[in-house]
């Protein structure tokens, strides 16, 4: 396995940093073999990520509160055996435009290439929507596989995809898990994360595929001011009576991991039918009335489940009728 991490003086600086503490430019210089001057420049790049950087003369520089980073080792080290010869590649990124970009770059690398990042400058959503991303907070996880049987054997995937994530969830704990046709992942009718699968090469042959993962973990609010859909993220769940200790995401990005590399190795043989009954379990519309919104229409019906491939089932004023992937999104009728 080749573990990469990139940025490497902010990332050692953020590695200081991170225990809350409070360290002095000249310890921090020292340590990172910089001069002070150099040090200052960087930790103005630790303000520009949003991150609150207390300064106190003759004390020194603290991130009050600490973070969790994320790590190579630590999320290796919670990798199950199947999963861990599955992973090829381990990239993790300070700073990137966005994981799912970075994946489709390294595409040539083929199947178990993964990149995480503690920010993206240029996260994407569905539908061109931008996916707020802010330093350290949330989950940011891409990988990339080949397929070598064209893109027909891939029907359902991203609905499988998120079984597999509302299973991580559950398996800590985390309860109220609901998942939204084609690739949300919802709790208590907010969204918790999404699903964005991108593919290149030859539909009918070799393809390559990027599955994008945005998990919100501890979202602050400013960063989600511009966010136009109602949302949740696991720190709120832990308000819950009910609710688990604090999960770091190290962990979680080790239990994904775990879950999705053998599901993608597998799932050409296994197909969407092997995930339906979880998916209705989980299904957030069940016999509700929607709408469902494609590039140039708006359908109404009962929404009745999927089908073996992951098609949308909807009982309409015609009867009941199939919608299959793409540009679609599904929300309650008003």
């Amino acid at each position: 396995m080749n573990l990469v991490v990139a940025d490497e003086v902010l990332q050692a600086l953020l590695e200081y940093l991170a225990d809350g503490e409070f360290h002095s430019g000249q310890e921090l210089g020292e340590a990172l073999g910089i001069s002070r001057a150099a040090v200052w420049k960087q930790l103005q790049k630790l303000e520009a990520l949003g991150l609150e950087l207390q300064s106190v003369k003759g004390t020194g520089y603290r991130l009050e509160g600490g973070l969790e980073l994320l790590s190579a080792d630590r999320i290796t080290q919670t990798l199950l055996p199947e999963a861990e010869e599955l992973l090829k590649h381990l990239r993790i990124f300070s700073m990137i435009d966005s994981t799912n970009a970075e994946a489709l770059r390294h595409v040539h690398l083929g199947s178990g290439y993964v990149c995480t990042a503690e920010l993206q400058t240029a996260g994407r959503g569905r539908r061109g929507r931008n996916w707020i991303s802010p330093f350290a907070k949330n989950i940011y996880l891409s990988i990339g596989w080949t397929f070598n049987g064209g893109a027909s054997q891939l029907e359902g995937l991203s609905l499988a995809v998120g079984v597999a994530i509302a299973d991580v969830l559950t398996a800590f704990g985390f309860n109220d898990i609901q998942l939204k046709w084609p690739n949300d992942v919802l709790w208590r009718d907010r969204k918790l994360a999404g699903v964005l699968l991108e593919m290149t090469g030859d539909a009918a042959g070799v393809c390559h595929l990027v599955v994008g993962i945005g998990l919100n973990v501890a979202m602050p609010i400013n960063a989600a001011a511009t966010i136009d859909q109602p949302w949740a993220d696991l720190e709120a769940m832990l308000h819950d009576p009910a609710a688990p200790k604090r999960v770091g995401r190290n962990a979680l990005i080790g239990a994904l991991l775990s879950r999705l590399l053998p599901l993608l190795r597998d799932y050409p043989t296994q197909r969407f039918i092997a995930y339906r009954a979880r998916w209705e379990k989980l299904n957030a519309h069940a016999g509700k009335t929607v709408e469902l919104h494609t590039a140039n229409q708006i359908v109404s019906g009962v929404q009745l489940g999927v089908d073996d491939s992951g098609a949308l089932r909807l009982l309409t004023q015609e009867g009941e009728q199939i919608f299959y992937g793409g540009e679609v999104s599904v929300r309650a009728a008003s």
